[in-house]
């Protein structure tokens, strides 16, 4: 029985100390940009080159367009909110749905869109930069392929 145990030990320090610490992104949080995100927000634009010639698909929910007027909540206690469009373009899907989110220490905004799955199950987010942060706005800036070329798309947050 001793035998069983120890070796049962062994294996539990040894699984331990072979984890994986390597990511794509930086899981440490910056508290503090998100204490200042914290609360009710609206995407007042959205501006990325060629916007007049070309759509881009946000997220995979809808046009980029459509999130004008998109309503955010965040929580930063617990990495919680929610999303909800909110444009009267005829053209523009209904949706809301609940989010997980997080500030790293590089800068970056992770975004994770739950709708009808659990956090856990949502294995697709989004890596943004979160730019120009004040107590009233904050910029989300992604990254899009323009004809092979990546430009940058800026949703563009204002304070309800």
């Amino acid at each position: 029985m001793k035998k069983i145990l120890w070796s049962f030990l062994f294996a539990m320090i040894v699984m331990t100390s072979c984890k994986s610490t390597s990511s794509a992104v930086n899981t440490k949080l910056d508290n503090k940009k998100e204490v200042m995100l914290k609360g009710d927000w609206r995407v007042i634009s959205v501006d990325y080159t060629g916007k007049d010639y070309f759509a881009v698909n946000s997220f995979n929910i809808a046009n980029s367009q459509c999130f004008i007027n998109s309503e955010w909540n965040f929580i930063s206690n617990n990495n919680k909110g929610q999303m909800k469009l909110n444009n009267p373009n005829t053209e523009c899907p209904e949706f809301s749905s609940p989010i997980t989110w997080y500030v790293n220490k590089d800068g970056q905004f992770v975004l994770k869109v739950i709708n009808t799955h659990k956090a856990k199950k949502v294995k697709d987010g989004y890596v943004l930069d979160l730019n120009d942060i004040t107590e009233n706005s904050f910029k989300l800036v992604g990254k899009i392929n323009v004809a092979g070329s990546v430009k940058n798309i800026t949703y563009s947050f204002q304070r309800k």
